[in-house]
């Protein structure tokens, strides 16, 4: 995708979910499942301590189970989601690109818009006036994992390019100019 030119106020943009990102997520996560019933099932023996510690390849091996098993449940729903990741307009930002997404967030409510890096993994940041009301209007599970990310990154809403049919670097100039457009217009 080509790098966004700035921002058209009067025009909207949607990023679709790629399916093709997805599916390879899914794949990734299946081969994490399949690792982690194997720690569980039919742990490793080997000289090395790692491998003599059937506590700890259980608890790895659950973790990795649960963990990949549920980010790749709510990643397969993704596949048959129809609806864009993103939708930048105006008005403001319409995540649909994770299981955890918030939905519509109105331009008013963006305070600013930073880059985070969790393991290796570049994210966009949306830092809101309220987080805690859109913390709110979420399912319980969704609420525990917005909070937890809040309480670590300091923002509930992070957008991954990974499912996305676009790039990191354009998600996040298209993001920077929205955010330069709007400010400039309010």
């Amino acid at each position: 995708m080509n790098t966004p030119k700035a921002f058209n106020v009067s025009a909207s943009t949607e990023i679709k979910l790629s399916k093709t990102k997805l599916i390879g997520l899914v794949i990734a996560s299946t081969i994490f499942v399949a690792i982690g019933l194997w720690l569980i099932l039919a742990p490793p023996q080997g000289n090395h301590s790692i491998w003599n510690n059937s506590a700890l390849l259980l608890v790895l091996g659950l973790a990795s189970v649960l963990f990949f098993g549920l980010g790749g449940f709510v990643i397969s729903q993704k596949l048959f989601d129809n609806t864009p990741g993103i939708v930048v307009s105006a008005d403001g930002i319409t995540d649909n690109s994770s299981g955890v997404s918030v939905g519509f967030i109105p331009c008013t409510d963006i305070v600013d818009i930073k880059e985070i890096t969790v393991v290796n993994q570049p994210l966009i940041s949306l830092v809101l006036k309220t987080p805690q009301a859109y913390i709110n209007k979420q399912p319980v599970l969704a609420q525990k994992l917005l909070q937890l990310n809040y309480d670590l990154y300091g923002t509930v809403v992070t957008i991954s390019a990974n499912g996305l049919q676009c790039n990191h670097h354009y998600l996040k100039v298209l993001l920077n100019e929205y955010f330069k457009s709007v400010k400039v217009d309010n």
